[in-house]
């Protein structure tokens, strides 16, 4: 895994809502990252100037993009807004990013690498819970409920991804495409969670890049006890209707050919 650009087109979708503060020093870390991305500010009507600025960056610079949403209206649809956007017009790699710098934009690199290695790789994720993931300026207390939710999700829906709330991903375009049609109902964080199920079921490689993940230096964050409430009892609806329907296989795998959990994602049975 030597090439830090794939071989397609990539974009970098940022939701914001009252970011101003974060928003440009994100955007530039991201065009400096030297994997040739582009960018695209989705912005859910900012009443602190998120939005203008934005418009201000792209007009200064082709390689970003903004979409203007009339209101507020979780990060699930914003995201995917961006998504529908992206494929509309042709990109072959997506990336969920936050806009308020937690992300490092220096990860970009080994995120897409492993899509590039790997062709039956649908998502790469930057991941805080892996060997050499960290995390900055994070209390306890919030290190312990992360990793809980985390474990508790693992178990439930038996998926072997550690860090499966995880906002920093790297999508193959085909698995999003392929995942429109069907109905995402998850608003919030929870929404990370929807996805990975989904790309899971469809066949699609999981692995996981460790990250420093640091906390937001300016602005607020967005969680709430509603987000945190909603992901549980959705996890929970989910682990128990998993529990009766066949687990997927891997794509190009026979029938009878399950899934084994490794450390760094979902590989077919016998297969090292």
């Amino acid at each position: 895994m030597t090439s830090a650009r794939p071989s397609g087109r990539v974009l970098v979708v940022t939701p914001t809502y009252d970011e101003v503060d974060n928003l440009a020093a994100s955007v530039q870390a991201v065009l400096g990252a030297g994997v040739g991305a582009e960018v695209l500010v989705v912005d859910d009507a900012s009443p602190d100037g998120t939005g203008e600025l934005a418009d201000r960056i792209a007009a200064a610079d082709d390689r970003v993009h903004v979409l203007h949403r009339a209101e507020k209206d979780g990060l699930g649809r914003a995201y995917l807004a961006g998504f529908a956007w992206a494929i509309a017009r042709g990109y072959d790699v997506i990336v969920e990013f936050d806009a308020d710098g937690s992300h490092p934009a220096s990860a970009l690199p080994a995120l897409l690498a492993e899509l590039e290695a790997d062709p039956a790789l649908g998502l790469a994720i930057g991941s805080r819970w892996v060997p050499g993931g960290a995390l900055v300026d994070w209390p306890a207390s919030r290190r312990r409920l992360s990793k809980l939710a985390n474990a508790y999700a693992r178990v439930m829906l038996r998926l072997p991804v550690r860090d499966v709330t995880a906002g920093y991903r790297a999508y193959r375009s085909a698995v999003l495409a392929e995942l429109a049609d069907e109905v995402v109902q998850s608003r919030g964080y929870c929404f990370q969670i929807d996805l990975t199920i989904r790309t899971a079921d469809s066949g699609w490689g999981i692995r996981e890049v460790p990250i420093t993940f640091t906390e937001r230096r300016a602005g607020h964050s967005k969680m709430s006890g509603g987000v945190v409430v909603e992901a549980m009892w959705r996890v929970t609806v989910w682990g128990i209707a998993r529990r009766f329907r066949p687990r997927p296989r891997a794509r190009n795998q026979a029938p009878g050919d399950g899934f084994v959990a490794t450390r760094q994602g979902i590989r077919p049975e016998g297969d090292g």
